[in-house]
């Protein structure tokens, strides 16, 4: 059944984010008969396939590093204007600053809000008085908020002993979920092994540590390739710097693929699909890697472990460790053909059964069609 029409406010940091992790939920809510104004930067270099979902955008600047007082005081007038003019139904938030910022001004305008936090960045990753301050933001920013999702439990459960959130608005989703006709299972390609990390070219990502195992395990086993996917970000504070890259392939450590919109072809010409991040929402690069039946190598770290079962789907490893992560990489190699295909199949098995988008978007449609109906609590 159609929901009636209802509009909908969306915001996110990028056009990027929208289309590599939305772009499903976004076409089911055009298809349900959902109006939505996209609110995100102006990106000149944006995909224009964003053009053809057919919805209205409103745009904000949006500083994705650190937190500036002044920028981020304008962000937050930017979206209590939009609010109040679009006045939607509901405000739906992803990523970091939509979700403080946004959430804010949803509470600001009386509009009810759902923010969905699909992972808490590097200022979670210790305990700074930034730390400090981002808890109260988040915990000022979501106390009115109607739902808020999370991508792993131990994100939620993060979240309620600082008592950011209350039990009554968490709730747990499967990642972003994965569209498991798009990614389809591929045989396991022939001839030396080829590890394949799909990521953002940060420090926080594991990245070094990729390249100073690849240095490890080459040792041994120097036909194995280290393939290297994703935009570099400078930009971001931990990210890898252009130089760096350069040493490593220069060294014959890695290849670097750049960037794609779309990872299928790499992903299907890989063994395995290797992510040592320091912690995670739920990594698309794994749930893709799952879904085209490969083995799985990450860190045993929130958000990662949820994916790899130990020697079922892959191979876990410690966060900030190369050695920990080339030992992981061995087991993988020291495999015969059969087995490594066993882990890509039974990691398959584990995204049809947990992680099908279907499943997210249904949760998304039943919080905002309620939501349509229901006016904010005061």
């Amino acid at each position: 059944m159609r929901a009636s029409r209802c509009n909908i406010a969306v915001a996110a940091n990028s056009p990027w984010n929208l289309l590599i992790f939305r772009r499903g939920l976004l076409l089911r809510l055009r298809e349900e008969g959902f109006d939505s104004v996209l609110i995100l930067p102006d990106d000149p270099h944006a995909d224009p396939s964003l053009d053809e979902l057919g919805f209205d955008r409103a745009y904000v600047e949006i500083s994705r590093s650190g937190l500036n007082p002044i920028a981020d005081t304008r962000l937050l007038l930017s979206y209590s204007r939009i609010l109040r003019r679009v006045s939607p139904a509901a405000f739906l938030g992803f990523t970091i600053k939509p979700n403080i910022y946004g959430c804010l001004a949803a509470r600001w305008t009386d509009i009810p809000a759902i923010a969905n936090i699909s992972g808490l960045g590097t200022v979670f990753m210790k305990h700074t008085p930034l730390t400090w301050f981002v808890i109260h933001l988040y915990r000022f920013a979501l106390k009115k908020a109607a739902i808020v999702f999370f991508q792993n439990p131990d994100d939620r459960d993060l979240f309620l002993t600082n008592r950011i959130v209350r039990t009554e608005q968490a709730r747990l989703l499967p990642g972003s979920g994965i569209d498991l006709k798009h990614f389809e299972p591929r045989e396991l390609p022939q001839g030396p092994v080829k590890l394949l990390m799909i990521a953002r070219l940060l420090g926080d990502k594991g990245v070094r540590e990729y390249a100073q195992a690849a240095q490890i395990v080459r040792r041994a086993h120097p036909h194995v390739r280290f393939q290297l996917l994703g935009p570099v970000d400078e930009g971001n504070r931990t990210a890898i710097r252009k130089h760096e890259l350069d040493e490593w392939i220069a060294q014959g450590l890695v290849e670097y693929l750049g960037a794609a919109e779309d990872v299928r072809p790499y992903i299907e010409a890989s063994t395995a699909i290797v992510l040592p991040s320091y912690r995670e929402g739920l990594p698309r690069s794994l749930l893709e890697g799952a879904a085209m039946a490969r083995p799985l190598i990450a860190t045993d770290v929130p958000g990662c472990r949820e994916l790899v079962v130990e020697g079922v789907t892959g191979f876990l490893c410690e966060a900030r460790s190369a050695d920990s992560l080339a030992a992981a990489m061995i087991k993988l190699i020291d495999l015969d053909d059969a087995a490594r295909a066993r882990l890509g199949m039974a990691a398959r098995e584990l995204a049809e059964r947990e992680y099908n988008e279907e499943r997210v978007i249904g949760a998304y449609l039943d919080a905002l069609k309620s939501l349509c109906s229901t006016p904010l609590a005061s």
